[in-house]
Order: C-alpha cells, then sequence, then structure tokens
C-alpha cells in the first residue's frame, strides 16, 4: 500500500514537471529559438542585399522607377563623391526562349554604345557598363536634377514659347550629333527629355533613353532580332508617319517629327492626337491634320513659331526641316515677346526647385528602363 502511494505521488511529481515544462518552459524556449531564428534570417538578407546592391565601384541606394526593361536606381561611387544613376536589367527580367534574352541583351548592350559614343553636353553622360555577379546587367550614367519635359508641363502647365525655344535647340544639339552618327533615336518624347541644373547652368538639357536607337547603315535582316518584339518601336502620340507604316527607311527626319510633337506639348499641354487606342492614335499621325498649337493654347504663339512646329508636323519627310541643324537654325530665327535668360531660368528653378528639396525624378527610368 505504502509502495502503491509513493508510485502515485512520483507519477502525480512527473506530471506536474511535465505541465510545468509544457505550459511555462517550452513556450519561452520556443520564443527564444525563434527569435534567434529570425535573426540569423534578417542578418542574412541584409547581408545578401548588401552585396546584392554593390555593382563595380558602386553602391544602390534606391530606386527610381522600372519599366520593361529593369529598374533605375541612384547610386554613389566608393570613393568619389560624383552620385550616379544606375540602369539595371536583372536575369529574372532575360525570361523566355534563348532568342528573346539574346535579343534583350542585344538591346541593352547597343544603348549602352550608343549613349557612350555621343560627346554632345546635351546627351546622358555614361559612366560605365558591366555585367553584375548575379548576372544582371547594368549600365551608370549621371545623375540629373531636374524635372522630364512630361512631368515639367504636367506640374507647371504650358510653357512660355521663349523658354520651348531654348529647350528645343538644345534638343536639336543632342540629335545632330546622333544623326550625324546615322543613329535615329525613335523615342523621342517628353519623357525622354530632361530638363535639370547641370553645373552653374540652369534649364540644360540632357536627351536619354537611346533603347529604341536605330543606326541608318543597318539592313532589316540585322534589326529584326532586336525590333521583333516592337516591331513599332516608338510610343504611339509622338511617331512620325512613316514609322508607323514601316513604308519607307527611317532617317533624322522621323525624329524631326517628334520634336515638333513635343514642342507642341511643351506650348500647349496636350498631345497633337489623341484616341481610345494606341492604334486609333498612330492611325492619326498618318491621316489627320492637327489642329495648330496656336488654337489650342492661351499662349502669344508668333506665327514663325506656329509655322515651324506645323513643319516639323508633316506627313511627307521632304516637308518637314531636312536636318536638327536647319531645324535649330530655324529656332534661333524665332522671335519672342520676351528673352527666356538665365536670370529668369534661374529664378524659376530658385521657386520652383530649390537645391536643398529631395530629388524625386518622374520616370528615368520608367523612361530610362521602358525602352
Amino acid at each position: 500500500m505504502v509502495g502503491f502511494v509513493m508510485a502515485m505521488n512520483l507519477t502525480s511529481l512527473r506530471i506536474s514537471w511535465f505541465r510545468f515544462f509544457m505550459y511555462l518552459v517550452l513556450p519561452y524556449l520556443l520564443v527564444v529559438l525563434i527569435a534567434y531564428v529570425g535573426a540569423r534570417v534578417v542578418y542574412n538578407l541584409g547581408a545578401e542585399l548588401n552585396r546584392a546592391r554593390e555593382l563595380g565601384s558602386y553602391q544602390l541606394v534606391k530606386r527610381l522607377g522600372e519599366g520593361g526593361m529593369g529598374e533605375v536606381w541612384q547610386a554613389k561611387h566608393r570613393f568619389l563623391a560624383r552620385p550616379a544613376a544606375i540602369k539595371l536589367m536583372r536575369p529574372e527580367v532575360l525570361g523566355g526562349s534563348n532568342v528573346e534574352r539574346q535579343s534583350l541583351r542585344l538591346r541593352f548592350e547597343r544603348e549602352a554604345q550608343a549613349t557612350a559614343s555621343m560627346r554632345s553636353p546635351h546627351t546622358i553622360e555614361l559612366y560605365d557598363f558591366g555585367v553584375a555577379n548575379d548576372g544582371a546587367f547594368y549600365y551608370v550614367m549621371e545623375f540629373l536634377d531636374g524635372f522630364d519635359l512630361q512631368a515639367l508641363v504636367d506640374r507647371f502647365g504650358p510653357i512660355p514659347p521663349e523658354r520651348a525655344v531654348h529647350l528645343l535647340k538644345q534638343v536639336c544639339h543632342s540629335l545632330a550629333e546622333a544623326h550625324a552618327e546615322g543613329l535615329i533615336h525613335r523615342d523621342i518624347k517628353p519623357a525622354n527629355v530632361y530638363v535639370c541644373r547641370h553645373g552653374r547652368e540652369v534649364d540644360f538639357v540632357k536627351v536619354l533613353d537611346f533603347g529604341l536607337v536605330k543606326s541608318q547603315n543597318e539592313t532589316l535582316g540585322s534589326d529584326a532580332m532586336l525590333s521583333r518584339e516592337h516591331s513599332v518601336g516608338g510610343t504611339p502620340s509622338f511617331m512620325a508617319p512613316e514609322q508607323v507604316l514601316g513604308d519607307r527607311p527611317l532617317d533624322g527626319r522621323s525624329d524631326i517629327y517628334a520634336v515638333g510633337c513635343v514642342a507642341y506639348w511643351l506650348v500647349t499641354g496636350r498631345l497633337v492626337f489623341t484616341g481610345r487606342t494606341p492604334m486609333e492614335i498612330m492611325l492619326q499621325h498618318t491621316q489627320a491634320k492637327p489642329v495648330r498649337p496656336s488654337q489650342r493654347t492661351e499662349l502669344q504663339l508668333s506665327p514663325a513659331f506656329d509655322e515651324l512646329i506645323m513643319a516639323c508636323l508633316e506627313k511627307n519627310p521632304d516637308d518637314r526641316p531636312a536636318t536638327a541643324e536647319i531645324l535649330a537654325a530655324r529656332l534661333a530665327t524665332v522671335e519672342t515677346r520676351n528673352a527666356w535668360t538665365q536670370e529668369r531660368a534661374r529664378n524659376w528653378w530658385d521657386l520652383h526647385h530649390p537645391r536643398n528639396q529631395e530629388y524625386a525624378p518622374n520616370n528615368l527610368s520608367a523612361t530610362a528602363g521602358k525602352s
């Protein structure tokens, strides 16, 4: 009997210890274990992220935008004070067949090579190009402090004609060099033209995103693989009729047409043509006559500027200004009621975009990443 009682007491004691362990000790052990595992995971992720954020001599700071071909990041050099922007195409973007991956890689490389070959101060400067350890393609370009023309007009409305002339002449400077090298941009639009602070200058233009650049010397076959998925390369609201129809070889006058569309946007805040679908817009570019910009804006446009914009928008390339140099020269002769001086420009920038304001680009990449 005594033995039975002792056995019962031992069993009760074991049950009590088991309950004590299960209800009081085990939960704390699990919390400690989960916290430890979580800390290790977070640490490993952080270390992995830091490794992933390093490209050559550059460290990624924050993502500025993303598009069809990849992402654009703000970056800093590990040793130099110079800020930079990095366009990055990650390996997962290269999904699909080997042919598609090779096509995207070639387009990305061609954009970098085309941009690097330009020496105009009004073409965005390329610093570096390479392949990261994880297989991502990237190139490093100058970091711009300003607005693209899409954001500029969206935010502040149509700009004075004298300022539009000032900006457009700089676009022509970039395109003139590209055309002289036999390169056609094919995607000139407000989102691909940046106006920024550049050293001591303001209202300084940079043309970017040469992702659809095409050489006039390329044969149809050599470009077919690069353009197969984008057979009608460009943005519908800014495409020349011959670019839409594909009925004749493209040359610099296709970019001149797009510059006319950009000029129209700057002084009216409106697109030349609108429609319910991209195809409807493109068909209008091939068939419809545009309304004069002077009839769609409250700004005082001189007849010469009005006519010049309309000349850029001619359906027949032969009726447009023949070259970017000629267009720039004609812009220089446009008379405006007031001059757009550096003093006026600096006052505008001090009011609307002070230096201590955090840089918040619209879609550099999205534009630079949208190719």
